[in-house]
């Protein structure tokens, strides 16, 4: 088998998790730079807390993040829609094969039977393994219409040898470390390292790359490839991402759930570019495009260490795609910010121009949206220390004559604007920030915006009268000093 097919295989039990998509990361980069195939598996079997909610969360977590996939949910014809829940058919079929093959077994132990074995070995001081009772008992012994759960029947010593990507070579000893284990429950659902293992080979996956939570299943599922005379893909386990406390990432440590980052301003594919980081380098290198994401990842790249969550170091690298990424492709995600704030902007020439203006601050597009109110919103009010300071009668001729000349422009340009302030400079023999200040406050309610004449130019020449003849009338109301 020649295409690498790689899968992401999340549970719908809560939003994505963002530790998790690191792993749908790592998988959806090596499909596209070996032109494979990247398949989306909802393994849905826990129907309790499996929800339709859930699994829309990851959905549009991963359209978010532009993680696309050619084979799972929504994908339609024969390459999809990828559902545990949709596929007992092929595991019931898998597990009839093993129980003819006598290479499993009904178990006909009950819950207290088991109960009871795991207090023992507790009182032992052992680690519980089941004794295999119903492992050599055939048709003549099985109890009429009593459930029964299936188990795997595992070799009894020898070792079983998992060639890791990342680890290199993991041994594990059978009897220390596998039991005759269950594949089936009595309720008939297939349990996971079964049904894990079943998907894998009917979808053709070629790469397993997963955290190195699961690598204690590992052994388990090579011995059903075994059995199954099924061929064994490549196996990759990755350390997990841990917090700055270097314990499991979770709630503690902030957000966990992908969306959240965009609801704080997050840009997707700086996610993506710290997400990748997170356990992968390429040199002293930081700041990767899509492209050359996918052009130099690599598996062997991948380090032996855990991912150490900074917060300060994504907001950083945010940042810097902020600051660096066309200000067209900024600004057709700015709206979503700022309809949040009740304002209703058009991808344009001008908000183009307002993200350009700002992205030399933002380290968030919730900081840039809330930057980007000025040039919307009218009903501001002004900073008392701010009016009192710049918007005082003497500042009434400078207001008065920006007016005038702003009104009475033919175009309206920054450079236009420049040459009315510059005439006002002249005209009252003042410094730029002795005009500038008074306007600033005027258009804004305080001292803080962008260069003046682009300011001026971004928020228009009408938006702008009208706010000047707001502030004039504001000072002219004032009681004399």
């Amino acid at each position: 088998m020649s295409e690498t097919r790689v899968r992401f295989a999340p549970s719908p039990t809560g939003h994505l998790h963002i530790g998790s998509v690191r792993t749908a990361v790592y998988n959806w980069l090596l499909a596209r730079q070996k032109k494979g195939t990247f398949v989306l598996r909802i393994e849905d079997t826990d129907r309790e807390r499996s929800t339709e909610e859930s699994v829309q969360a990851i959905l549009e977590s991963m359209r978010w993040l532009g993680l696309d996939w050619d084979e799972g949910p929504e994908v339609e014809g024969p390459n999809g829609p990828y559902f545990q829940t949709q596929r007992f058919d092929i595991y019931r079929e898998y597990i009839d094969k093993m129980l003819a093959e006598g290479k499993a077994y009904r178990c006909y132990a009950t819950a207290e039977e088991l109960t009871t074995l795991r207090e023992q070995a507790r009182e032992r001081g052992e680690t519980f393994k089941y004794d295999r009772r119903w492992r050599d008992k055939g048709p003549d012994d099985w109890p009429e219409d009593k459930p029964y759960s299936v188990r795997f029947k595992a070799p009894l010593d020898g070792e079983v040898v998992v060639e890791d990507l990342i680890k290199g070579r993991v041994v594990f000893d059978v009897a220390q470390h596998i039991d005759d284990f269950i594949i089936m429950r009595s309720d008939g659902t297939p349990t996971y390292n079964f049904t894990v293992v079943v998907d894998d080979v009917t979808m053709n996956i070629t790469d397993v790359i997963r955290g190195d939570d699961h690598l204690n299943n590992t052994p388990k599922q090579l011995l059903l490839y075994e059995a199954l005379d099924f061929p064994v893909p490549r196996f990759a386990h990755m350390p997990l991402t841990l917090g700055q406390d270097k314990t499991r990432l979770s709630k503690r440590h902030g957000a966990t759930s992908v969306m959240a980052y965009r609801e704080m301003g997050y840009l997707p594919h700086a996610l993506l570019n710290f997400l990748l980081r997170l356990g992968w380098s390429h040199g002293d290198q930081e700041i990767f495009s899509v492209e050359e994401m996918i052009r130099l990842f690599s598996v062997e790249k991948i380090g032996i260490s855990a991912g150490i969550f900074n917060a300060e170091k994504l907001a950083w690298v945010n940042q810097q795609y902020i600051m660096n990424d066309p200000p067209e492709s900024i600004a057709k995600e700015l709206p979503y910010y700022l309809d949040k704030l009740g304002i209703q902007a058009t991808v344009d020439e001008r908000l183009v121009g307002i993200v350009k203006e700002l992205s030399k601050r933002a380290k968030t597009l919730v900081e840039m949206a809330e930057g980007a109110r000025m040039f919307f919103k009218d009903d501001f009010e002004y900073v008392e220390k701010a009016d009192r300071k710049f918007l005082k009668k003497e500042s009434l001729p400078v207001l008065e004559f920006l007016r005038d000349g702003l009104r009475e422009l033919d175009a309206f340009s920054v450079a236009d604007v420049q040459g009315v302030f510059e005439a006002a400079m002249e005209r009252f023999e003042l410094k730029l920030g002795k005009v500038a200040q008074p306007m600033r406050v005027a258009l804004t309610g305080n001292t803080v915006s962008p260069g003046i004449y682009e300011t001026v130019y971004l928020m228009g020449r009408e938006p702008v009268l009208a706010r000047l003849e707001r502030a004039i009338a504001h000072i002219n109301a004032k009681p004399a000093e």
